[in-house]
């Protein structure tokens, strides 16, 4: 397992607009936005110094409450990626969060494989277990056993990852594999896997499985908190959970002063000068996490390219020192 953070470090990145419609996320712009518009946000983001820029994950939306608000626009992670990666050089890609129980593990190993391979061990695989329990019955799968499968997924996938250009076997009360090779192998020798959620399962995941935690939904006043569950679990199993790159979901941000209207009800959001929104961040930083996962507010395309530059110009230097 590893970390991509070093002790005391801090990395920042952002989960990409455009990419997908969810009403509960996305901006007014975004509807209308352009392919180019998201290279032109991830070009940015590298040039900014942010860490790595995310892509979420869903198959089939269904015509029930979740389409309402979720919309169908959920665009795929790996290809888009991998798309992105062709524009840039540096900045990491992840999957925030591939449903591992969607796939089988071993068309997971070679899909991240090969989109590490192609651009230079860029590949970060954050993965999750999935919620919409109607897109499990339109795949044919079993909402019940998400948990254990996404479990099994991870260790099949790291076995596959682990014998790129080899051959490999595995046997689960899900999957079962023998003599079998997945290439091209991965650039890096480990491909980090971020595990996503914020339930007592999926932190026990975090601690056992994961070299990466993507928080969901966790209110800030309720970080502490999780992280002494996962610290307390990680005493259990013999982890030092240190060994983990912890993230913080924080929220929207708009450096400088926000236009009326510009962050939604209801949402924890980070405004103000660079100071103050360094400041609000440090926070975070001090509970022990080392990855913050940002969205920024815009009111156009033009605008989100502009807070990207003006965070890594005037904020992360502030974070940094």
């Amino acid at each position: 397992m590893t970390r991509i953070t070093a002790d005391g470090e801090i990395t920042c990145g952002i989960q990409l607009p455009i990419q997908t419609l969810n009403e509960r996320i996305t901006q007014p712009w975004e509807a209308g936005a352009t392919v180019d518009d998201l290279v032109a946000i991830t070009q940015a983001a590298e040039a900014a110094g942010l860490g790595f820029v995310g892509v979420c994950d869903h198959i089939a939306i269904p015509d029930n409450e979740y389409a309402a608000h979720m919309s169908t626009t959920w665009y795929d992670p790996i290809a888009t990626l991998g798309f992105l990666g062709a524009a840039t050089s540096t900045i990491r890609l992840l999957s925030e969060v591939y449903v591992l129980p969607y796939r089988h593990p071993l068309t997971t190993a070679n899909s991240f494989c090969t989109l590490d391979h192609l651009t230079g061990g860029r590949a970060l695989m954050g993965v999750g277990a999935g919620h919409v329990e109607a897109e499990f019955e339109a795949l044919g799968l079993s909402f019940a056993d998400r948990g254990r499968m996404t479990d099994e997924a991870i260790d099949a996938v790291r076995v596959a990852v682990g014998a790129a250009g080899g051959f490999c076997e595995f046997s689960g009360e899900f999957y079962d594999f023998k003599d079998v090779g997945v290439g091209p192998a991965a650039a890096q020798s480990e491909i980090p896997v971020w595990i996503g959620g914020s339930t007592r399962p999926a932190l026990r995941r975090v601690v056992e499985r994961g070299d990466g935690w993507i928080p969901q939904g966790t209110p800030r006043e309720a970080m502490a908190e999780q992280i002494d569950y996962m610290r307390a679990h990680a005493d259990v199993v013999g982890r030092d959970l240190d060994e983990v790159d912890l993230g913080w979901l924080a929220g929207a941000v708009y450096v400088g002063d926000p236009p009326e209207g510009l962050f939604l009800p209801g949402w924890p959001y980070i405004g103000g000068s660079p100071e103050q929104v360094a400041e609000s961040l440090r926070y975070a930083h001090e509970l022990g996490t080392s990855v913050l996962f940002l969205f920024f507010r815009s009111r156009d395309a033009s605008e989100y390219i502009d807070q990207i530059a003006r965070f890594g110009a005037e904020v992360l230097p502030l974070l940094e020192a």
